[in-house]
């Protein structure tokens, strides 16, 4: 298992998809801080007053949380590429047990997704709190639950990446994947989610639940605690895994 992993990750770098998407995620999560502090405590900000404790859960959850769909991307690419450009052949020919292959890939892109966030929440911290300093507000990180709200966002990314992993595992389609996700997560599921009427289930929902996981408060959305919408998001991951690696198992690929 350790050396199918390695060589996931060997193929994971040699292309620079990991990086383009590395650095959109940076980005994305440096621009909602910019953005958060700028406006903090005017009419119309993105959190709540980054004085208190709520404000700055909200600023790390959403600004490095960015990092957790970037991540599936990622992983939804690197697995249902190998369809793409036909290297799924040698890939199983090299080791035939495709359950294996598929695990070490939601192995490699559970850590990718780990290391997106690590990196994303060492650009906020490095921006937001002397930029806050200097505004005099202090931002413990081990104070205000913010070190739960940082771990919750590593958690939730890498749970992110084995998603699309076991997704693109699940399609054999890059674009189907990717699309797919994006659709859900941008459109389909935040459409069912500010429905009142549904809030008893929508909690549920992967989204939400890594919503709920991280905290990452949003406007006339219902989320679970932080521990139930870990283990539900966990519960979405571990199926859409197994379902790719049951689909890989069957599927032809000659």
């Amino acid at each position: 298992m350790r050396a199918a992993v390695g060589a996931e990750f060997r193929k994971l770098l040699t292309v620079r998809t990991w990086l383009l998407l590395l650095l959109v995620s940076a980005a994305w999560t440096a621009g909602y801080a910019a953005a958060a502090i700028a406006l903090n405590g005017r009419a119309g900000g993105l959190v709540p007053p980054l004085a208190g404790a709520a404000g700055q859960h909200a600023l790390f959850a959403i600004g490095a949380g960015g990092a957790g769909p970037l991540a599936a991307i990622l992983g939804a690419a690197g697995t249902a590429g190998e369809y793409r450009h036909r290297t799924a052949a040698v890939t199983f020919l090299a080791t035939p047990r495709r359950a294996r292959v598929i695990a070490a890939k939601l192995v490699t892109y559970l850590a990718a997704g780990i290391g997106y966030a690590l990196v994303c929440v060492a650009a906020e911290v490095a921006m937001a709190l002397p930029w806050l300093a200097g505004q005099g507000i202090p931002v413990p990180l081990t104070g205000h639950g913010n070190l739960a709200v940082l771990g919750a966002v590593l958690v939730s990314a890498g749970l992110f990446g084995m998603t699309g992993a076991g997704l693109g595992a699940l399609l054999g389609s890059e674009i189907a994947a990717i699309a797919g996700l994006l659709l859900y997560l941008y459109v389909a599921e935040p459409a069912v989610s500010h429905i009142a009427a549904f809030r008893s289930w929508t909690v549920y929902l992967p989204g939400v639940a890594a919503d709920g996981l991280t905290q990452a408060v949003q406007a006339g959305v219902r989320l679970l605690p932080a521990w139930p919408g870990g283990l539900a998001f966990a519960a979405w991951a571990a199926v859409i895994a197994l379902a790719g690696i049951a689909a890989t198992v069957r599927r032809d690929i000659t």
